[in-house]
């Protein structure tokens, strides 16, 4: 708390600085904090102050730190940076950061910069980048690092830690080595802890565990998250098609998978459809009501069938008024039963805990539970009726109509919230569209149909 306070007034302080143009201690205010905070207070200097002294402060940073802080901003930013600064100044941004945060940022550059930049790249370098930048968007391709530590099977422990030594510095992580043998097949993995433990004599082949997991580089950038999560590594190993070794995807690269996943599957269970990585803040009015109004518009028209099913119960609903008044309560407990249960089904088949063969199960347990929870509401309810309808001289018939569709309701709502994203999943659509509008919408016309075709028994009409 203390910490977050301290930041806050820091933030605050900086923030007049650049106002009054005192940059030369905004700047002395800013090298006090780590590289994450200053990348905040670029942030927001940027978004309260302007693009302008954004770049004279970014200027001013020592250019080690500026690369750093760099690396830290979120795409947007980058690209407004570059787009002020001169081409020598993008160059050796690009060439000090770390070859994945590279590849993130060439990503987001407009091509004639890219260009630019390439053309001083050394032609290795600048074929190595190429195949990254050609991998299809969302894969483990786009993730991976080419800095990791290679080892020769057939070296001894010294021979490897002698090479770690040289290279270690200029890979991403040191903890995990990986041993190829010729033609750049991975064979295996070995930590540095067995190296260190190890006799200097012993063989990398004797040490090495050739029981490992790893990542195709087409591999969906979901499934390379969930393997993370599964096995806890801070690193795992990318492989091609012919197994042989093209990269590593460490855990810190996860994190904004994770987040951008997590912020997908909430933008489809509300009907909103979003493929930008922009703030709510920074997307346009018209861009909101693109991403908004094609969900909105089908949902609507799924209410036409609702409204025809009403429509030919009119004749019922005229000699029985008293009906009407429970279709909203018969809908509202229909949709947030099936959304209850499509949202527990979504998250156990996002963490891998429901798959389609666990269907039956899942079937079985939703039945359960919405007899138990049908015929909790509906004894309440029973009571309620009798007793606003103590002057309708058709009271126990309505009280009846309307527990026993209660019952119905629930139980079908769960069942279609339940299964929904299950079959969705088997049939490769994301399950999280299977939730909160889609299935209200398919409950309330369940909830109508069955409720009105109930009247129709237990009222005679």
């Amino acid at each position: 708390m203390e910490e977050k306070m301290a930041f806050d007034d820091a933030l605050k302080n900086i923030l007049i600085l650049v106002e009054e143009k005192n940059y030369k201690l905004a700047k002395a205010e800013l090298l006090n904090l780590n590289y994450a905070d200053i990348g905040e207070v670029l942030e927001e200097i940027l978004e309260e102050i302007g693009i302008a002294e954004t770049i004279i402060i970014f200027r001013m940073l020592p250019k080690s730190i500026a690369v750093e802080v760099f690396s830290y901003l979120p795409a947007d930013d980058q690209v407004k940076i570059v787009n002020g600064i001169t081409d020598s100044e993008i160059s050796y941004i690009i060439d000090q950061l770390d070859f994945d945060d590279k590849i993130d940022v060439l990503e987001e550059l407009p091509a004639n910069v890219v260009d630019k930049i390439l053309e001083k790249t050394p032609k290795n370098e600048r074929r190595l980048i190429n195949t990254f930048l050609n991998y299809p968007e969302y894969t483990a391709g786009t993730l991976m690092t080419p800095n990791y530590i290679s080892l020769d099977e057939k070296w001894t422990v010294r021979q490897a830690m002698e090479h770690i030594k040289r290279e270690g510095m200029d890979t991403e992580t040191i903890y995990t080595c990986y041993v190829k043998s010729q033609g750049r097949k991975l064979e295996g993995i070995v930590s540095l802890r067995t190296l260190v433990i190890s006799d200097d004599d012993q063989k990398v082949v004797d040490l090495m565990h050739r029981d490992f997991v790893e990542i195709n580089v087409y591999e969906d950038q979901e499934e390379v998250s969930e393997k993370f999560k599964k096995y806890g590594f801070l690193a795992i190993p990318v492989v091609d098609n012919e197994s042989r070794l093209v990269g590593i995807i460490t855990v810190d690269d996860i994190f904004d998978v994770i987040e951008e996943e997590a912020t997908e599957d909430i933008e489809r269970m509300a009907g909103v459809i979003d493929k930008s990585d922009a703030e709510y803040l920074d997307i346009s009015v018209w861009q909101h009501v693109k991403n908004r109004f094609p969900w909105l518009f089908f949902l609507m028209l799924s209410y036409i069938f609702t409204g025809a099913i009403i429509s030919t119960s009119e004749e019922t609903l005229a000699k029985v008024p008293a009906l009407i008044i429970y279709m909203p309560m018969l809908m509202g407990t229909g949709g947030n039963s099936g959304s209850q249960s499509a949202t527990l089904v979504i998250r156990g088949i996002s963490l891998g805990d429901i798959e389609f063969k666990d269907g039956i199960r899942v079937l079985w347990k939703e039945l359960r539970v919405s007899i138990i929870m049908g015929l909790s509401l509906s004894a309440l309810n029973f009571m309620r009726i009798i007793f606003e309808q103590s002057d309708n001289p058709l009271q126990m018939q309505i009280a009846i109509t309307v527990s026993v569709a209660m019952i119905a309701i629930v139980t079908a709502a769960k069942c279609i919230g339940s299964m929904l994203p299950i079959f969705a999943k088997r049939l490769g659509i994301d399950p999280a569209l299977m939730a909160s509008p889609m299935i209200s919408s398919l409950t309330d016309m369940v909830s109508i149909g069955v409720y009105l075709l109930l009247a129709g028994l237990f009222l005679g009409v």
